[in-house]
């Protein structure tokens, strides 16, 4: 075994603690910007579902379960079904390429 000297300790325990550091401030980033990333996104369904709300009337559970578990080509997808759409039905059943 490789006898290490207090500097050496000292050294390794300054090294650890900078890399835990920097991982955590890794992790805040990421953090927020996935929570940027899930805003937008809630965003986009909640505003989808306001322009169908007020072109077709209330939204049933199912649709909006739709909107909110829905991914971002998703939703783009459908709003732009929406907005020529003559109904509700048309909006969802328009899926050929998704």
């Amino acid at each position: 075994m490789q006898y290490v000297t207090s500097i050496e300790r000292i050294g390794i325990a300054k090294g650890l603690q900078e890399g835990r550091q920097e991982g955590r401030q890794e992790g805040r980033q990421e953090g927020r910007q996935e929570g940027r990333q899930e805003g937008l996104l809630e965003g986009e369904a909640e505003m989808l579902g306001l322009m169908l709300k007020h072109r077709f009337g209330e939204l049933s559970d199912t649709v909006v379960n739709k909107l909110r578990h829905a991914k971002e080509d998703q939703l783009k997808h459908w709003l732009i079904s929406a907005i020529s759409a003559p109904n509700l039905d048309t909006v969802f059943n328009d899926d050929t390429s998704h």
